[in-house]
């Protein structure tokens, strides 16, 4: 099972992690482990408030969801983006996550509502929070017995709903959900911004791990290539 879960790790990773964040990841002077929030700030996938204040405590609403999931897996590159722009009636041209929004909904990492809304200030559960990161990130096609098999150390396992225990065994399986002294994932509690910095950390932490491709060596005399 162990080694089930690393080469599907190493393949969603290989397929899904965008270079250039790759290029942002923050190394730890002597192997110690940096504050998550310090960590995601320096990696620029998330900020301080104005008055330079992080508030982990504060809740994430949809609307900054999106601005997160651009960032990190560089939404904007994909083909997908070049599309006619929506009809958002709850998102104008004029909100400050207006383009953000657009990328997440054109690429269906994040999906609106009825009426083509998309309820931007609406708060986010941890599972909702989770299940779109892991979209975003490549959700591991697990069978329904290593997804029960994954979930079942956490005692509240039964309480994530059935669309999002795929992507949150996904997550789990990757080591990025921060969890209680119990271990509880607690996927109905709304997703703060310090949740979010502790999946952004371990996610960049992930990345450093990965084996660096092997540079191929030029043969002499050879044609060049086209």
């Amino acid at each position: 099972m162990r080694r089930f879960l690393s080469t599907l790790s190493l393949v969603a990773l290989v397929q899904y992690i965008p270079l250039s964040v790759q290029a942002q990841v923050v190394k730890p002077a002597s192997g110690i482990p940096s504050d998550p929030i310090q960590e995601v700030i320096a990696a620029k996938l998330m900020t301080n408030s104005p008055d330079g204040n992080f508030y982990p405590e504060r809740m994430l609403n949809r609307a900054e969801l999106a601005t997160i999931m651009v960032k990190v897996f560089r939404l904007d590159k994909r083909q997908a983006v070049n599309q006619e722009n929506l009809v958002i009636p709850d998102v104008p041209a004029s909100h400050w996550a207006f383009k953000d929004i657009q990328t997440v909904l054109k690429t269906d990492i994040m999906k609106g509502y009825r009426g083509n809304l998309f309820f931007p200030n609406q708060r986010v559960t941890r599972a909702e929070g989770l299940a779109i990161f892991a979209q975003a990130y490549g959700v591991f096609q697990f069978a329904d017995d290593t997804v029960n098999e994954t979930l079942a150390p956490h005692p509240d396992a039964a309480s994530i709903p059935t669309w999002a225990r795929k992507a949150i065994a996904t997550v789990v399986a990757e080591g990025f959900v921060n969890t209680d002294a119990q271990d509880n994932i607690s996927p109905l509690r709304p997703m703060t911004r310090g949740d979010m910095a502790h999946v952004l950390s371990k996610y960049l932490q992930r990345q450093q791990q990965l084996p660096e491709t092997p540079e191929v060596p030029s043969v002499p005399n050879s044609p060049e290539s086209p």
